[in-house]
C-alpha cells in the first residue's frame, strides 16, 4: 500500500510542478542557524548565491548552546536545545572538525560542549555569516505555491510578521528539540517526577535520590553514568542488544523494559520490582516541522521523514532539502557534505535525476527494510553505508569526497564504546591520510597505527 500512496503522490507532484532546471539567480532560504545552517551559509556564499537564515533564537549553533533553562525562553519561544552541563561529544575531533576550519590542536580529543560551541561561534565570525542571518526570526510557515516558496516567519519580540519568496529551501532545523515520551501503564499515578533528557541540564537535582533511566541510546547511556555519581541508585530500563562491556558503578543496574508504573515504584516485565523517585525518559525525539504543510509533498510520522532522495532531497518537491537526518554517522562530516551537495544543486552545476528516478532510489531503500521486517524509520540510517553514501553524493554532484578515514574512525569509536564507555573518551585521533589514522590514549603518546585492513576488520 505504501508503494502505490507514493507513486501517486510522484504523479501528482509531476503535474503540479515545472522540471528542475538551472534557475537565474536563484533565492535561498536556510531555516535554522546551528550546524546545517552555517555550513549552508558558508558555502552558498562562497557560491555567491543570494540567501537568507533564519533563526529563532539570538545565536547560531543550534543544540550546541547550553541553556540553563528548560521549556521556553524570555520571549516565550520554545527552547530547542538538549545541551546538558557535562556533556563532552561523543566523537573524536577529526569527526566533529567541519572541513576547512580546523579545531583548536590544545582542544581535547572528546570536546566539551562549551569548547565545541565557541568553535561553531569562530566558524560563523571566520567566514562572516552573521550578516546573512536573522536572528529572532521564527519560521511559521513554508508552502509552495505558484513554482516558489512562500515562506512566513515572525520576529519573535515584535511579533511582527513577514512573508517572503525564495527559490529553495534549506530546512537545517536538526530534529533534536521535540521529545518523544512514552506511554507507560500506570505513569499517571507515579508520585515522583518524570522528566525527558531534552530537559536534563546537571545531575544535582538526583542526589542522594534513585532514579530509573528508560533508553539506551547516546543520551541515555551518557547521562545514566553522570546521574550515577551521585544518586543512591541508577535504574537503568532498555532492551539494548549492545554488548556493553563497561565496568559499571555498583550504584548502576540494568533492567528489562517496563511493565507498569505505580505509586512509588516500576515493575519490570521479568516481574521485578524496584522503588523509584524520579524517573529520565531516554527515549529520543520525533521529527517536527510543524512549518511545512501537505504543499511540502513530504509524509511526516514521529521517526522518519519520506520521500527523500539521497537521505536529503524532496523528491516531490525537489527545491527542497531536509538536512541530518541520518542516523549513525559521523553527523558533522555528513551535513558537511549534504551542505556542498546542495550548493552544487543549487548553483546548477549537475542535472538531478527525474523525479521518477529520484523516487526508485528510495523505493529500493524502503523495499530493502521492508525484506528484513524493519521499520520505516531506519529509512534514515546509514550506519555501514556511511562511507558509501560519501561516495554516491561525489559521484552524482562532483563535490570533493568525503575521506574513507571518517567511516574508519567512527567504526573503530564505536568499538571503543563497547569496550568501556568510562574510558573510549581518553582515545586520541589522528588522521594520516584519507585511509589511515593512528589512535592512542591521550596521556600516551605511543600511537599504533591503523590501516585500512584493520579498521576494515572493525566495522
Amino acid at each position: 500500500m505504501i508503494r502505490l500512496i507514493f507513486i501517486i503522490c510522484a504523479y501528482q507532484a509531476s503535474l503540479l510542478l515545472v522540471a528542475t532546471t538551472k534557475i537565474s539567480n536563484p533565492r535561498v532560504c536556510v531555516i535554522g542557524a546551528g550546524i546545517a545552517g552555517l555550513t549552508s551559509a558558508r558555502y552558498l556564499k562562497e557560491a555567491g548565491i543570494n540567501f537568507t537564515v533564519l533563526e529563532a533564537t539570538r545565536y547560531v549553533g543550534g543544540t550546541w548552546r547550553y541553556d540553563p533553562r528548560v521549556d521556553v525562553d524570555e520571549n516565550g519561544l520554545t527552547l530547542f536545545t538538549s545541551m546538558y552541563k557535562h556533556l563532552r561529544t561523543n566523537l573524536p575531533k577529526p569527526a566533529m572538525e567541519m572541513p576547512g576550519y580546523p579545531l583548536p590542536a590544545e582542544m581535547p580529543s572528546y570536546p566539551t560542549w562549551e569548547q565545541f560551541y565557541k568553535y561553531l561561534q569562530s566558524y560563523s565570525k571566520h567566514f562572516d555569516l552573521e550578516k546573512h542571518i536573522k536572528f529572532l526570526h521564527h519560521v511559521i510557515s513554508v508552502k509552495r505555491d505558484e513554482n516558489v516558496w512562500r515562506v512566513k516567519h515572525k520576529q519573535v519580540v515584535t511579533k511582527e510578521e513577514y512573508e517572503e519568496e525564495y527559490d529553495f529551501v534549506v530546512v537545517g532545523t536538526g530534529h533534536y528539540s521535540k521529545p518523544h515520551m512514552p506511554s507507560i501503564p500506570g505513569e499517571e499515578k507515579f508520585k515522583g517526577t518524570i522528566i525527558h533528557s531534552h530537559n536534563y541540564r546537571l545531575p544535582d537535582p538526583f542526589k542522594n535520590r534513585r532514579i530509573l533511566f528508560i533508553g539506551a541510546g547516546p543520551s541515555g547511556m551518557d547521562i545514566s553514568l553522570d546521574v550515577a555519581e551521585v544518586a543512591t541508585r541508577v535504574v537503568h530500563s532498555h532492551h539494548s542488544i549492545a554488548n556493553f562491556k563497561t565496568p559499571f558503578p555498583e550504584n548502576y543496574v540494568r533492567k528489562p523494559d517496563v511493565r507498569e508504573l505505580n505509586e512509588t515504584g516500576v515493575t519490570f516485565v521479568d516481574d521485578t520490582f524496584e522503588e523509584i523517585d524520579d524517573i529520565v525518559y531516554c527515549t529520543g525525539y520525533e521529527y517536527h516541522y510543524p512549518f511545512l504543510d501537505e504543499s511540502s509533498g513530504l509524509t511526516f510520522a514521529p521517526h522518519s521523514v519520506v520521500p527523500l532522495y539521497k537521505y536529503l532531497v524532496n523528491v516531490n518537491q525537489p527545491t527542497m532539502v531536509i538536512m541530518g537526518l541520518v542516523v549513525r554517522a559521523c553527523l558533522v562530516i555528513a551535513i558537511d557534505a549534504q551542505a556542498r551537495y546542495t550548493t552544487a544543486l543549487v548553483k546548477g552545476n549537475f542535472s538531478q535525476p527525474s523525479r521518477d528516478e529520484m523516487m526508485a532510489e528510495w523505493q529500493n531503500r524502503y523495499d530493502s527494510l521492508k525484506s528484513q521486517g524493519r521499520p520505516l524509520s531506519h529509512i534514515h540510517l546509514l550506519d555501514k553505508k556511511e562511507d558509501e553514501y560519501y561516495a554516491d553524493l561525489t559521484k552524482e554532484s562532483g563535490i570533493e569526497r568525503v575521506p574513507p578515514v571518517m567511516f574508519k574512525i567512527r567504526t573503530h569509536d564505536a568499538k571503543s564504546k563497547l569496550e568501556n564507555l568510562l574510558i573510549y573518551r581518553n582515545y586520541s585521533y589522528e588522521v594520516l591520510d584519507s585511509e589511515n589514522f593512528t589512535v592512542s590514549l591521550e596521556k600516551s603518546r605511543n600511537k599504533t597505527e591503523v590501516t585500512a585492513k584493520e579498521a576494515t576488520m572493525w566495522s
